[in-house]
């Protein structure tokens, strides 16, 4: 039994863009982490629509953040 504090995958809403205001089923994974307070192993995870990969990545990588961009996985982000 599954405790109401502890939702399962299925209760999870649906991948959205991480661009503020789009509501987009993401196709990228922009993986990052800021090398002041993470490990370099860390990796955060912004997902982007097709439209907001360029602009999100380059929000990142101004930044020194950006690690890599993939693929979306909707089974990795179930899991993050």
């Amino acid at each position: 039994m599954t405790s109401p504090q502890s939702p399962t995958t299925d209760d999870r809403p649906p991948a959205r863009c991480s661009s503020r205001g789009c509501t987009a089923h993401p196709v990228w994974d922009l993986q990052w982490n800021n090398p002041r307070i993470h490990a370099p192993e860390r990796r955060k995870h912004w997902v982007a629509c097709e439209d907001h990969k360029d602009t999100l990545g380059s929000f990142l990588s101004a930044r020194g953040f950006l690690r890599d961009t993939v693929p979306f996985d909707p089974a990795i982000a179930q899991e993050s």
